[in-house]
């Protein structure tokens, strides 16, 4: 009975880091898809501020990326520490 529990525990582990990977990647997603949308409504309608507008989009999307890249990580160091 204590390794059917075992084995419950890891895999219920495996099935939430798993998830969570999912959930960080969906996010960033979603989030540099509308900072890229933002941006080119920006740059629509001020096109002479298109060289500031693109900076900073991209800096906003460096963050988004390394949020959803820490997520992640600790998604795979949960796999990791229970194998």
């Amino acid at each position: 009975m204590e390794l059917l529990t075992i084995l419950l525990d890891m895999a219920n582990a495996y099935m939430g880091a798993g998830i969570g990977a999912g959930i960080a990647a969906i996010g960033a997603g979603i989030g540099i898809g509308r900072i890229g949308g933002s941006a080119l409504e920006s740059m629509a309608r001020q096109p002479e501020s298109t060289g500031d507008i693109r900076a900073n989009m991209i800096v906003a999307a460096a963050l988004v990326e390394g949020a959803a890249f820490f997520g992640i990580i600790v998604c795979l160091l949960i796999v990791l520490t229970i194998a």
